[in-house]
């Protein structure tokens, strides 16, 4: 119970924080449009993202302002420090093909997934565009 409630208070968290960055952002957000949050769901899990107010076009394009690719973070938090290359493991996905979504195998239990739009040289932008949702696996 205590580590559902851990998730929830994250959750709360950064749904407050999507709130702030979408608000100083501007028009610029983005969703995680599948699975959606307190779905329980099989592995693979398939993880959709949609964008608003950013243009999602490969890491190869370059850097450019108001464009860039999705990141997926399980079980992990936002980088403390936005002005450096997303780490890339199993807790931090790569999206750099310009894809919208990927399936990942997760083991059974809740995971907190966040997507996280980053520019070309995979550095987020900053205030962050994020979306989290909360999942159980069976």
């Amino acid at each position: 119970m205590n580590k559902l409630f851990l998730k929830l208070i994250v959750l709360l968290s950064a749904l407050l924080v999507f709130g702030l960055a979408t608000a100083s952002a501007g028009t610029r957000a983005i969703a995680i449009s599948e699975p959606a949050s307190g779905a329980t769901v099989s592995s693979p899990v398939k993880i959709c993202m949609v964008a608003h107010g950013v243009t999602v076009q490969p890491a190869k394009k370059g850097v450019h302002d108001g464009k860039g690719h999705h990141h997926i973070l399980i079980d992990s938090d936002l980088p403390g420090d936005l002005s450096k290359p997303i780490g890339k493991d199993a807790q931090h996905v790569h999206m750099g093909d310009g894809s919208t979504c990927k399936s990942l195998n997760l083991e059974p239990g809740v995971h907190v997934i966040r997507a996280l739009f980053a520019k070309g040289n995979h550095v987020p932008y900053n205030p962050p565009i994020t979306a989290t949702v909360i999942v159980s696996v069976k």
